[in-house]
Parts: structure tokens; sequence; C-alpha cells
């Protein structure tokens, strides 16, 4: 999940609450990664003015087990966009600190790109 700690813009839209630690449920998210650029605080609210999306992950838990079912590049982002409700959301990470990020907890939206990606809709 080093994704939500580099220094690119990312936007995590989850199921669930982002927890990260090993005692946690099982979850989906995908990771939205947003074009760096001169336009990148453009204007809009929260810094994200720049909202072209360059990459998507997904990263599932089942079972206690991460693994990533779907990963493109900015070839293949065209089908996904950034919500317009995303807001700051706390990120409990593996050690059990939390960190702030991007986000939305969107079960409906998670299903959506599931099906947009092509992988199973249950987490």
């Amino acid at each position: 999940m080093a994704s939500l700690s580099g220094s690119s813009r990312a936007i995590v839209i989850s199921e669930k609450d982002v927890d990260l630690r090993p005692s946690s449920g099982d979850n989906r998210l995908f990771v939205l990664m947003i074009g760096e650029g001169s336009s990148a605080a453009g204007g809009r609210g929260g810094g994200f003015g720049e909202r072209k999306v360059t990459a998507v992950l997904c990263f599932q838990r089942n079972g206690g087990v991460w693994s990533r079912p779907f990963k493109t590049d900015e070839v293949k982002t065209g089908d996904f966009e950034v919500p317009y409700y995303v807001t700051r959301v706390p990120f409990t990470m593996a050690d059990g600190t939390e960190s702030m990020g991007y986000g939305v907890v969107d079960p409906d939206l998670v299903s959506d790109m599931s099906n947009k990606s092509g992988i199973a809709n249950s987490a």
C-alpha cells in the first residue's frame, strides 16, 4: 500500500473504512493516482485541481490476505473518474497509526469500479 504514503497524489475509494491492520476485516479499495502538473492545484478545493486519473490500482483483502486483482495505467483509465465528493478521510495504517488522505467510503462506487475493471463484486 505504498501508494497511500508516497509523493504522488492518490484518492482512495473504499467499501469500508480504510484499516490496514492485520486484525481488520475484508475490504476492497481502489486507488486512483492523479496526474501531477503545473495545473495540479488549479483552483479546486483540497488542492486537487487537475483530476486526470493516470493509474488505477485495486487492492482487496479476503481472509486476512491482501491482493491486487487489478492495475492499469494512463492508457486504460478513461472509465475511471474522480468522484466530486472526495474529502479528507482517516486511514489506519498496518502499524495502527492514523494518516489522513483523500478518499471516500462508498460501497456502490466500489461495485461500479469493480464492474469496470472486470473483477467479481465480493470483497
